[in-house]
């Protein structure tokens, strides 16, 4: 018998790709909710990694940022957000703080001051409500730069915004109008 993949950050990378972006690399299709059963997933993970239902449920429960769900019953798991392919998180709008935050790297300034922030592959655009987050994204890029979004303004103006299950703010575009640096 296989011994139990206790690598949480490997496991968590895992989750992330195939709850996020190819559930068919291990031959499963996402529900039109993002849910997939965990014990399919264990069934079919890939040979290097070794799951069991207590690994999971160890590896959401350790993951920092709250990446996954676990659905209440237990049998089921689904990203919080970031998806590249369409699911319906079932997201009510909510109206956000006056100012939220979007970390980038300073290589993406210029583009994103003409554009705006686009959700590009994803489903979404992620900001957060506190500078430390934000900063911490835009570490993972490069030479992090904080841009400021005029959520309240963005609101008023009748664009919408979301919060998932791991306090994520999400919107579908920002135009640059709305953010300063």
């Amino acid at each position: 018998m296989k011994q139990v993949e206790k690598n949480h950050n490997k496991i968590s990378k895992f989750l992330s790709y195939v709850l996020r972006h190819k559930p068919d690399s291990i031959g499963l299709q996402l529900d039109p909710y993002g849910w997939l059963l965990i014990d399919d997933i264990i069934a079919n993970s890939k040979k290097d990694i070794v799951l069991s239902k207590e690994v999971v449920e160890e590896t959401v429960l350790d993951n920092k940022k709250k990446r996954f769900t676990i659905s209440d019953d237990g049998e089921y798991i689904r990203a919080n957000q970031g998806h590249s392919i369409k699911v319906d998180l079932q997201l009510i709008p909510k109206e956000p703080p006056v100012i939220l935050y979007h970390g980038t790297a300073t290589r993406f300034l210029d583009s994103i001051l003409k554009e705006g922030l686009k959700a590009g592959q994803r489903q979404h655009v992620h900001l957060s409500s506190d500078i430390e987050t934000a900063k911490e994204v835009g570490s993972r890029y490069g030479r992090p730069v904080i841009l400021s979004i005029d959520s309240k303004k963005m609101h008023q103006d009748d664009y919408q915004f979301f919060i998932s299950d791991n306090h994520i703010w999400l919107t579908k575009h920002i135009p640059p109008e709305f953010l300063s640096q």
